[in-house]
């Protein structure tokens, strides 16, 4: 479980048909097509072109909130035929977070693109049938219950592996399938706290601080997508599936860079800085004349010493201590001063043409306004329309990065609850009479 507080001259053909069913658009409607290789340039569907790396991989995406199933997007993304799987009267709650337009959730407009929409309670009899009838011909599933919670349906790794030993199942939970901690509720927040992100973000002064978003479950998705890759790289080699146990408090932990190594070895432990850096100085946001943010980084010895020619403080370049970005991150209060002031007396669009002039490294710090109207994410193509039948035309953030040869693509925005679950149950071979019989149960 995660926190309830992813296009180029190849265009990316039709969707990927997959296994059956069919692999369609789920409206019926003509897909957008558009995809995304190396020239970041959108192009209309064809038929002689790419479906994608992964088309002709099934994945059922069981799981919840957000990590597990933003994992099944990025599978999606790049040509899988991803079929998620909710419950009849609790749709995901992904569904319900944040705005919404006309009563529809924006967030799961996202979450839920190039996916197919199925209702099926899992902890009925009749689901389990079904669930195991969609594992036998399913290369990939994701879940996030709870350990135990799938075993105790009759769907745990015995019985799945029993109907398909060439399938992959992806457990993303919060500590990971055994241990102390294993049977707690695991969100994101959590994982944030207890890898050490926390400890580290804030102000000196100030308490431990949270991020505004689900840092802990993007990079979980991450993890799990080059998982279930590597997975599936072994199954081609080996000729069986296996079991990925995934805790998000991992993935968290090693992005954090050398922290238990410095403790081990030194005793050192990782204070807050605020927006400076440990490492190297000047690092900071600094605010212009025109009351705008930019933030500097000087990572390279090279790009400070250029940073402190054009402020007009040449001669620290020759002090001993700014050979080292740990000296000169001891000065940082000299040289946050320095840059600063010149910053400080300047609009934005002086400053950031000075430091460009000069080599240096530089931003401006951005809200989604300016992420839409930048020209170099519009060069890259790193929003994307995507037409929608509830809601029309959408601009969201397009696939993770561009293949020269097989482009990735959205095919669909996130679609209806349940609005596919007819078409997956026929392609089953699952009749009308069936398809009532199970909704009548309450089964769909």
């Amino acid at each position: 479980m995660t926190d309830p507080s992813l296009s180029g001259k190849p265009p990316s053909g039709k969707p990927p048909s997959g296994k059956p069913p069919s692999g369609k658009p789920p409206s019926g409607k003509p897909s957008s097509g558009k995809s995304r290789s190396a020239d970041g340039e959108p192009a209309a569907a064809g038929p002689d072109h790419p479906r994608g790396p992964l088309a002709g991989l099934r994945v059922l995406d069981l799981a919840t909130l957000f990590a597990g199933p933003l994992a099944a997007t990025l599978l999606g993304d790049f040509g899988a035929e991803v079929i998620k799987v909710e419950h009849p009267r609790r749709p995901d709650p992904s569904r319900g977070h944040g705005p919404a337009k006309d009563g529809i959730g924006l967030w799961w407009k996202l979450l839920g693109r190039n996916k197919k929409t199925l209702t099926l309670d899992l902890s009925h009899p009749g689901g389990r049938d079904v669930l195991l009838r969609l594992a036998a011909g399913t290369d990939v599933i994701v879940e996030n219950f709870r350990p135990g919670t799938l075993e105790k349906w009759g769907l745990g790794w015995a019985e799945l592996s029993a109907v398909n030993p060439r399938l992959v199942l992806a457990r993303v939970t919060g500590f990971g399938q055994f241990g102390p901690y294993a049977r707690r509720p695991g969100f994101g927040t959590l994982a944030e706290a207890m890898s050490g992100f926390a400890a580290i973000t804030g102000e000196p002064d100030g308490p431990p601080t949270l991020p505004p978003f689900g840092l802990a479950d993007a990079i979980t998705a991450l993890t799990t997508a080059y998982a279930v890759m590597a997975a599936l790289r072994a199954r081609d080699t080996g000729g069986r599936g296996q079991v990925i146990d995934l805790a998000l408090i991992e993935p968290m932990l090693t992005v954090l860079g050398p922290q238990p190594l410095w403790y081990d070895q030194l005793g050192h432990v990782q204070p807050r800085t605020g927006n400076r850096s440990a490492n190297v100085a000047p690092r900071n946001t600094y605010r212009t004349a025109d009351g705008s943010w930019v933030v500097v980084s000087t990572s390279a010895e090279s790009v400070a010493e250029r940073v402190m020619r054009l402020v007009g403080r040449p001669e620290v370049i020759d002090e001993p201590w700014f050979g080292t970005g740990a000296g000169r991150a001891r000065h940082a209060d000299e040289l946050d001063a320095a840059v600063g002031d010149w910053i400080a007396r300047r609009d934005r669009a002086e400053v950031l043409a000075a430091f460009e002039k000069a080599e240096a490294a530089v931003a401006p710090v951005y809200d989604i306004r300016d992420v839409l109207a930048d020209p170099q994410y519009r060069a890259l193509g790193s929003i994307t329309e995507v037409p929608d039948e509830e809601l029309g035309t959408l601009r969201m953030q397009n696939v993770l990065f561009r293949l020269s040869e097989t482009p990735g693509a959205i095919r669909w925005a996130g679609r209806p609850h349940g609005a596919d679950t007819d078409e997956v149950l026929a392609g089953l071979g699952l009749g009308e009479a069936e398809i009532a019989a199970l909704r009548g149960a309450g089964t769909l």
